[in-house]
């Protein structure tokens, strides 16, 4: 019996303490970490849908990098010719973001996390890692401002 009142009476405290919290700045912080986490999500999802190419021309900054295996970084309007220089038909690529952060300021964000890469022809699957770097617009969207991966177990 003793419990339950004990029970009873935490109960009735949590709900006197129930008021409608204001906006912390580590729930804010959550907010735009959800937000970047299904922005990187939106970004997989149409590389499925309309392949790669067209997936990284939609959300890769101007001034964007990419990191790539054997290269030099690969920096601003060269990301965009690299991108359309490569063969997106021979491959399906898709990936999930495990884990986000954003700056305080809200202006930088990182996701990184398993991607998953299905070439036409083969009945291997390719799996690795990779780190996407974002940067909020000044219309409030995320774009792609480095790109790096990491191959993994074939």
């Amino acid at each position: 019996m003793k419990i339950y009142s004990i029970h009873l009476l935490w109960f009735f405290i949590f709900l006197l303490g129930c008021n409608e919290p204001k906006k912390s700045v580590n729930e804010e912080n959550g907010q735009k970490t959800l937000e970047l986490i299904n922005t990187d999500k939106s970004f997989s999802e149409l590389c499925l849908k309309q392949g790669m190419k067209a997936a990284y021309l939609e959300y890769l900054d101007s001034n964007g990098v990419l990191l790539r295996p054997n290269q030099i970084p690969i920096i601003g309007a060269n990301t965009i010719d690299y991108i359309i220089q490569q063969n997106d038909e021979s491959f399906v690529l898709s990936w999930n973001p495990q884990h986000a952060e954003v700056s305080a300021s809200g202006e930088l964000g990182f996701t990184y996390g398993i991607y998953v890469m299905k070439p036409a022809e083969m009945d291997t699957i390719i799996y690795g890692t990779y780190t996407n770097v974002w940067k909020r617009q000044s219309d409030n969207k995320w774009k792609l401002l480095l790109n790096t991966e990491n191959k993994g177990i074939e």
